[in-house]
């Protein structure tokens, strides 16, 4: 979020300026409307009060602040339960939990309001009057949660059409790169031979980087047409980009693969974790002069596998400008969100540098 981002979308722990505002405001309505409905109320009763005690500020705080600031709070830690603690389950699972929440609201709403109120001097309902605390706020609870319901659907549809479009994108943007790629692609492998071929015996080293340069573009051409590749092969492509760099970078780049060997046969997407190690190499390690290390750590956690790149290089301050940076991480980021549903999530990494983690 940038300066000159407007103070109403500013965030603040992931949620929007106005949005406290707006909930703010709903408390404000609904317990002013509560205030209303027991003058009328008391307005048929014997002795009537005045009407100008309707339009009495105090008397509106006096008469229900108090309970709906206890009704926010509350409200508050079963959204966080709900929306951020869990938001990880399922739609249907987190709407069960509200089996929990909805008797928690309204039974711990009277237990903490009632003494509260009588302690301060304020009034409340009394024996079989009692219910309609307990039948309002059972019915706000659920007028509330079930605007914060549609409220996140229409944003995640939102999203979701964004990242459509994106994706639409990025997907035309890869069919002119593969069909560009797949142009008479013996035209390039004759012309690395040719290369090779005009190289005296003692550029052995010139050749071998050669050779790997012409594996990496074969690859590329198979991950165009391929969903999946053996993690065996795409950790192959990486290393070759690896050797490429370090005859670049020399002792400045040191590099550890900690992948199992029964891992080594899984299936995964290909060209999934070059764009990671790129980054790392462009933005951590060449702007260090001692260089850095990259790891690249795969592990199964549960039925998913989860891949890690992590460097000791500079570091990035604002990750999300690394997503502007160039195609390939803002692509793979596409990608794991769509097609595996996904979150490739960026932080510091120890002592120093960046690390980047997702699970398929």
């Amino acid at each position: 979020m940038t300066a000159s981002t407007p103070f109403l979308h500013r965030r603040l722990y992931g949620i929007k300026v106005f949005e406290y505002l707006l909930v703010v405001g709903m408390y404000m309505f609904v317990a002013y409307c509560y205030n209303v409905a027991i003058w009328v109320n008391e307005l048929y009763s014997d002795p009537q009060p005045p009407i100008s005690e309707l339009w009495n500020l105090r008397e509106i705080m006096d008469a229900s602040g108090l309970e709906y600031s206890i009704k926010l709070i509350l409200s508050s830690i079963i959204w966080w339960v709900i929306f951020r603690k869990f938001k990880h389950i399922t739609l249907k699972n987190r709407l069960l939990l509200h089996i929990i929440g909805l008797p928690l609201f309204v039974v711990l709403g009277m237990i903490i309001y009632y003494p509260l109120s009588e302690a301060i001097g304020f009034g409340h309902l009394r024996g079989y009057a009692q219910v309609w605390d307990i039948f309002i706020s059972g019915l706000f609870y659920l007028f509330q949660f079930g605007i914060f319901h549609a409220y996140q659907y229409y944003h995640d549809n939102q999203r979701n059409l964004v990242l459509k479009a994106e994706l639409s994108k990025a997907a035309i943007k890869s069919e002119l790169a593969a069909l560009k790629a797949q142009v008479n692609p013996h035209f390039l492998y004759n012309v690395f031979n040719t290369i090779n071929a005009s190289l005296p015996p003692e550029q052995e080293k010139t050749r071998e980087l050669i050779a790997k340069l012409s594996d990496m573009f074969r690859y590329q051409l198979k991950a165009s047409t391929s969903e999946f590749v053996p993690l065996s092969e795409e950790l192959d492509f990486v290393m070759k980009y690896l050797d490429l760099e370090k005859a670049r970078f020399e002792d400045r780049l040191r590099v550890i693969i900690d992948v199992p060997e029964a891992l080594k046969e899984t299936p995964v997407p290909p060209m999934i974790l070059q764009p990671l190690v790129e980054n790392s190499v462009k933005h951590g390690i060449s702007k260090l002069i001692d260089g850095g290390e990259v790891m690249i750590r795969v592990r199964q956690e549960g039925q998913k596998i989860a891949f890690e790149v992590s460097d000791t290089g500079a570091g990035v301050v604002d990750k999300s400008t690394l997503f502007n940076a160039g195609v390939g991480l803002n692509n793979t980021k596409l990608r794991l969100e769509k097609q595996y549903g996904a979150v490739m999530k960026l932080s510091d990494n120890k002592p120093q540098g960046l690390k980047i983690q997702f699970a398929i």
